[in-house]
């Protein structure tokens, strides 16, 4: 019998087993540096079962894997191994294995049964990572099925337990409450325009003087523990130390044993919960995570930078806690963290779906619907992960899997990784293909912009170079063995992700337009700045950012391009208003990019017509030729449009424009550009009037009317009301203003002074006779002495001239 060490998981390993045997499924809460990972496993296997440890992460498997075999006594690979992609100890005495996630899905899926497996546990399932919540989903399946003596142990470093006993089945949630001691948590919160690694810099050292011990420096990424590593350059007396899933094993080892001196590890989400960091007195926390996101509108897939939920804020500031008094420096404002979210957002709501959905493909449901989920994926981001197998070819019509695409899945690779390995050996040569495939799998693994020269550093021994040819090495051993073919990188770049095909915007621009239709730039100082066209491996989008960043890519030219992305390629014919004209012209394009454009010499006449009209739309009525007559006549319409309604039309823009195609034809059809639309617009409008009414329209709107002179004076059908603008002398004799429209619609008389000036204005000429010519007539006839001024206008003799000589 082994002897456990005295952790607080020791007293409930009995009741695990016992939970396990009685239910077949269990659910052990228990914060980190209980010993869950490490005691439980080897508790089961003392009990006679044969354990799979499932972690989320290489890091934490590989750590894990080491501290049970070192609590036995033995080398790792003996009774504890472990399986990684490309790194496999164990041997025929292994009773207990630890996993990564992805990876146990596929031994789930070529072995549906898990032969030769008792228990699966599955560590950290809280964290809620995309392979976890699929591995959980498929267990649960096998259970029902093949398997229903699997047992599945769920271990959580959180309270929110209740929904995945839930889905195994109403199984017994198990406690182990960790010893801990009080921890002083202090806000640091950023000054103006402070970036975040200054302020956890800041803090770090303030750590350093105010407590004894190490201090676990929590960051979003590996480029934010460089920059920090930078700044902490000067502290003599102290070992700064990165930890993160890119670093080589030695390192991360290196990170996980305490030492002589003082340290300060710079650590990722990995140190979070699945790893233990001995002699850690005080904890830094950035307050940021970097995690999984699509954005679809754009076509950018990758890792976004997001603020911390409380419940991993919490777990972070327990680290100081575990050996003493501790320190915790958050590095945001007391007064935000009650803004926190509760829980870390699930990978599955907000990650790219493609790789799951070639899983579920495999398993036989593509829609997931015959699984159950703890969340269930969103059915668009699904849909367009089977959208994307059927143009790798992974998928046919159907949905199901094609033998290329089992093969794809046996990669362990994201689909189109394993598009770009497969097609690219053929190509390229097998040995590039791997090359290239395993550094846009590890793409942060030199900080280069440009594909060439991170593989000129790789090949060169360079930071993480011994992990990336391993990875080359084993992807290279399962495809053909053809020889590498040089100055093919970009091809295999370009194959991954043909839609990141991208070409410069301008001469001298850094901006790029992808084929997929997204703009991104390169960063200042790339020495990719100069290439035409590039093979964009990794993009990212800063929140409030239009355009993206590129982070990795390759130059590559216009008939490569072609020859990547043949689907993408087209030849429409586009026939539009631009600038205010027809555009018809013929272009050859790669997606959303323009490769060639020549003039339509016989466009589409339909299209033409179309596009005219969306000229009218876009300008208005002014394309059109309008003369005084045709701008009276639109006047006369719109008059009886309003005092009779139907069947006469209204002639505002947006009533005309509506009905552009029955009153412009047949012009509209017969124009090929703007010019051609300069036709007489009185003579289109003419079209309008209804047939049946187009002999009354002189006669209910009157051009002209005549005067008691026999003068013939126009209508002003400009304002609301129509108006007759003439001379007082000339209406003698009139009682009454004309009327219109069938007698409906009196004129306004705008009476003028012999030197046709206004003089009064009435639509009741029998009223002013009585009531306001008397005025008028005292004012003006000492001003206009030669003209008469009857005292009784209405028996006066009407007179366009002055008083005849007596």
């Amino acid at each position: 019998m082994m002897e456990f060490p005295d952790l607080p998981v020791r007293p409930v390993l009995g009741e695990v087993t016992s939970a396990l045997t009685e239910h077949g499924t269990a659910v052990l809460v228990a914060p980190p540096g209980t010993g869950k990972t490490t005691l439980v496993p080897l508790a089961l296997a003392e009990a006679g079962l044969r354990v799979v440890v499932a972690e989320p992460r290489r890091l934490a498997t590989r750590a894990a894997a080491g501290r049970m075999a070192e609590l036995l006594g033995e080398q790792v690979g003996r009774r504890v191994g472990y399986s990684v992609r490309g790194d496999r100890r164990r041997g025929k005495d292994t009773v207990v294995e630890v996993v990564t996630s992805g990876l146990l899905v596929r031994r789930l899926q070529a072995d549906p049964e898990l032969s030769g497996v008792d228990v699966v546990v599955l560590d950290e399932c809280h964290e809620r990572h995309l392979d976890a919540d699929l591995l959980l989903a498929l267990l649960l399946d096998a259970r029902e099925g093949l398997r229903p003596d699997l047992k599945v142990l769920a271990t959580s470093a959180t309270v929110a337990a209740e929904r995945v006993a839930d889905l195994l089945d109403g199984a017994p949630v198990l406690h182990a409450h960790a010893r801990t001691h009080p921890v002083e948590v202090t806000h640091l919160a950023p000054r103006r325009g402070e970036r975040t690694e200054s302020v956890a810099s800041r803090a770090t050292r303030a750590a350093l003087s105010e407590q004894d011990g190490d201090v676990l420096v929590f960051l979003p990424g590996a480029g934010e523990i460089r920059r920090v590593a930078g700044q902490l350059a000067d502290l003599s007396d102290v070992d700064v130390l990165p930890l993160h899933g890119r670093l080589a094993h030695a390192q991360q080892d290196s990170a996980l044993r305490q030492g002589s001196r003082r340290r300060v590890v710079l650590a990722t989400a990995v140190a979070e919960s699945s790893l233990t960091v001995p002699g850690v007195r005080a904890v830094v926390d950035s307050g940021l995570a970097r995690v999984s996101r699509m954005d679809t509108r754009r076509g950018l897939s990758g890792l976004a930078t997001v603020r911390v939920s409380a419940a991993v804020a919490e777990q972070r500031a327990g680290r100081a806690g575990r050996q003493g008094p501790g320190l915790v420096y958050r590095c945001w404002p007391e007064h935000e963290h009650s803004t926190l979210p509760a829980y870390p957002e699930p990978e599955i709501r907000t990650a790219e779906l493609t790789r799951l959905a070639l899983e579920l493909a495999c398993w036989g449901t593509p829609d997931g619907s015959a699984l159950s989920w703890w969340d269930t994926p969103p059915s668009g981001a699904l849909a367009a992960g089977r959208e994307v197998l059927r143009g790798l070819g992974a998928l046919d019509e159907a949905g199901a899997v094609t033998e290329r695409g089992w093969r794809m899945a046996g990669f362990g690779l994201h689909p189109r990784l394993a598009r770009a390995l497969l097609d690219g050996a053929d190509s390229a040569g097998g040995e590039l293909a791997a090359e290239v495939v395993a550094l846009l799998d590890n793409d942060g693994l030199t900080g280069e912009t440009d594909v060439a020269s991170a593989l000129s550093k790789l090949r060169g021994d360079g930071p993480g170079a011994k992990r990336w040819r391993e990875e080359a090495r084993r992807l290279a051993s399962q495809v053909p063995g053809t020889p590498r073919r040089g100055g093919d990188e970009a091809l295999v770049v370009a194959l991954a992700q043909p839609e990141r095909l991208a070409r410069r915007r301008g001469e001298d621009s850094a901006t790029y337009l992808m084929a997929s239709g997204t703009a991104v730039e390169l960063p200042a100082g790339s020495g990719l700045r100069g290439s035409e066209w590039l093979a964009v491996a990794v993009a990212e989008r800063s929140p409030g950012r239009s355009a993206g960043v590129i982070r990795l890519a390759a130059s590559v030219d216009e008939e490569l391009a072609r020859r990547a992305a043949p689907a993408l390629l087209s030849s429409d014919d586009e026939i539009a208003w631009a600038d205010g004209d027809v555009r018809a012209v013929r272009v050859d394009r790669l997606g959303a990019i323009a490769l060639a454009t020549r003039p339509l010499r016989d466009p589409d006449p339909a299209r033409v017509r179309e596009a005219l009209l969306d000229g009218l739309r876009a300008e208005s009525l002014g394309l059109l030729r309008w003369s005084d007559d045709a701008h009276r006549l639109r006047q006369r319409l719109a008059f009886l449009h309003g005092a009779l309604g139907e069947p006469w039309p209204a002639t505002d823009d947006e009533s005309l424009l509506a009905v552009a195609e029955q009153w412009l034809e047949p012009e509209l059809s017969q124009a090929r550009r703007r010019a051609d639309l300069r036709l007489s617009a009185a003579e289109a409008l003419r079209r309008l009037i209804p047939w049946s009414q187009a002999g009354r329209l002189d006669q209910l709107a009157p051009d002209r009317i005549e005067v008691p002179t026999g003068s013939h004076i126009r209508v002003d059908y400009s304002a609301e009301q129509p108006a007759l603008p003439v001379k007082l002398q000339e209406v003698f004799g009139w009682r009454q203003a004309p009327r219109i429209a069938d007698g409906a619609v009196p004129v306004v008389l705008h009476l003028l002074s012999p030197a046709g000036r206004p003089a009064a204005v009435t639509g009741d000429l029998e009223s002013f006779w009585q009531n306001g010519y008397p005025q008028v007539r005292a004012e003006l006839r000492g001003r206009y002495p030669k003209h008469p001024w009857p005292e009784d206008p209405t028996d006066a003799t009407p007179t366009r001239g002055t008083n005849r000589r007596r």
